[in-house]
């Protein structure tokens, strides 16, 4: 993956207000739909998407692109053009991440929006409405849940791991021994969250997920000390022609070297 090149950090600081206001914005379109049991429709005959997640993403491609006419996009619930591959920058987007809870009346969803360049994300919000938190950070600029600074600390004596049963199943008993499986969070974003602002220690990324699903909730695990690696032990690219991703794991530390191992081990 190439490095990424300086940046200024007025455009930093910019494209950051940007996704902090239309994720705002795009939170609120949602939030009155929620618990109002908005029509649904079957992606691919399994995966559902709503009339909220529709108006969230409309709502957002015409404020960012508005502003940003030169970004390429990237969106769940658009097809993808493949013209973005020539923009400097891209906008990645999730309108609703974690549609199924977000139907089911769950509280943990999230809006996610993010800039990436080089393959790599230098700004990102999650705004989760329905918990009244707001995540945010800038490549070398820190992560924030609400204004506060995040800042991973030790791992807990028993660790704390979200991500499918089958896949902590398969770390080592040793480390297996020394964790209890968190309770399941249809949000992979919030989940990620989760990680960063020290809820969740770690947590396996089973395959399929897509750039939308990671792109600023890496952002903010890396700014606030954490990874997200895959079985070689590298970061995910995003915003290339190449949207899907294998199995992955986030965390930080000893935990998530052997996490990264097991995932590796099993291919």
């Amino acid at each position: 993956m190439p490095a990424v090149e300086q940046i200024n950090e007025t455009d930093l600081a910019g494209d950051l207000a940007l996704l902090l206001e239309a994720a705002r914005e795009a939170g609120k379109i949602a939030l009155r739909y929620f618990g109002q049991s908005p029509e649904v429709w079957l992606k691919g005959g399994t995966s559902p998407v709503s009339e909220a997640d529709y108006a969230a993403d409309h709502f957002l491609n015409e404020t960012l692109l508005a502003a940003r006419p030169d970004y390429g996009w990237l969106s769940e619930e658009r097809a993808d053009d493949a013209a973005r591959l020539a923009a400097r920058r891209t906008f990645v987007v999730d309108p609703i991440d974690g549609t199924r809870g977000f139907l089911e009346g769950r509280r943990d969803w999230c809006v996610s929006v993010a800039v990436v360049e080089q393959g790599r994300s230098i700004a990102g919000v999650l705004e989760c409405p329905a918990r009244q938190e707001t995540f945010s950070a800038v490549l070398g600029g820190g992560a924030f849940k609400n204004g506060k600074r995040l800042k991973l600390g030790a791992v807990r004596p028993v660790a704390l791991v979200g991500g499918p049963a089958v896949m902590i199943d398969a770390l080592p008993p040793d480390t297996r021994d020394r964790l209890k499986r968190a309770e399941y969070v249809p949000s992979l974003a919030y989940r990620l969250a989760m990680v960063a602002d020290g809820t969740l220690d770690a947590s396996f990324i089973k395959p399929n997920s897509h750039d939308w699903d990671l792109a600023a909730a890496d952002l903010i695990l890396r700014e606030a000390g954490g990874d997200i690696l895959d079985e070689h032990g590298r970061p995910p690219s995003y915003g290339g022609s190449q949207i899907r991703h294998g199995s992955l794991v986030a965390g930080s530390g000893a935990l998530l070297a052997a996490m990264a191992r097991t995932i590796a081990v099993a291919g």
